[in-house]
């Protein structure tokens, strides 16, 4: 199902089937079998309503959880960014040799980070194979750097590194951490048992009437999976602040 929450045109296509045969089964349900009678229509109002209130809150806590979790990513975008700009500064703290050393391996590494952000999801595996081999290299080249000559200078090196290294590590786990499939499973649910609630107790059959709550919460849902999505969606993390310094290190 995580697969499937990556593509939010097929998350609305679903829904929207969904939420509709649920809105013409529970019409069809009250028109063969048997409707409402007037004593019980308050009851069943009361019902609908708070079914369709919890639809409501859930999706909003969703969106909310959606909203947060890409905000993350865009703030460890820029934190990624700033590691690399202030350790491609502290490589002045290194030997000549290992200094234009290190510089090297940041602008390869640099640009990996931005094909991570950017680039085609098939490559991913491949990319994030050719980050870790450059990583190690980094790490490498400041580590024999710091072991030659163990002062506080190099130190601010070795650290300026070990931020770098780690915030990729914190980025990743933003591009994982996203809405649980329980979640969805649950709106899910509380959708479609509100649909159903919808046709049972219309009491004027109509093909638009019936349509206009699952194509609301369609919408809804393929705009949280969008934002949730890192990848499949129209709203993604664009590395800006990636970018902004790989053409700032360029011009360097």
């Amino acid at each position: 199902m995580r697969d499937t929450l990556d593509f939010p045109s097929v998350v609305f296509a679903v829904s929207l089937v969904a939420q509709w045969l649920a809105a013409y089964g529970g019409d069809f349900s009250r028109k063969r079998w048997k409707s409402l009678k007037e004593d019980e229509r308050d009851d069943f109002d009361i019902v609908r309503t708070a079914a369709l209130t919890l639809l409501g809150l859930i999706i909003g806590f969703s969106f909310s959880m959606a909203v947060s979790r890409y905000d993350q990513r865009k703030n460890y975008e820029e934190a990624e960014a700033n590691a690399i700009g202030t350790e491609y500064v502290r490589a002045d703290l290194l030997p000549a040799e290992d200094a234009a050393r290190t510089r090297e391996l940041l602008r390869r590494y640099l640009d990996q980070r931005v094909a991570f952000y950017a680039g085609d999801p098939h490559q991913i595996e491949q990319i994030d194979a050719d980050t870790a081999k450059v990583q190690s290299e980094l790490w490498s080249a400041v580590v024999r750097a710091a072991t030659a000559q163990q002062t506080p200078v190099l130190a601010l090196a070795v650290s300026g590194m070990n931020d770098v290294l780690n915030s990729r590590g914190y980025t990743q786990a933003a591009w994982w951490n996203r809405i649980p499939v329980a979640a969805w499973a649950l709106m899910a649910l509380v959708a479609v048992s509100c649909n159903l609630l919808l046709g049972y107790g219309d009491r004027r059959t109509g093909v638009l009437l019936l349509a206009v709550l699952p194509i609301i919460v369609s919408f809804s849902f393929f705009l949280i999976a969008d934002i949730d999505s890192p990848r499949g969606g129209v709203i993604r993390v664009l590395p800006q602040n990636l970018i902004s310094l790989s053409q700032s290190l360029r011009v360097l």
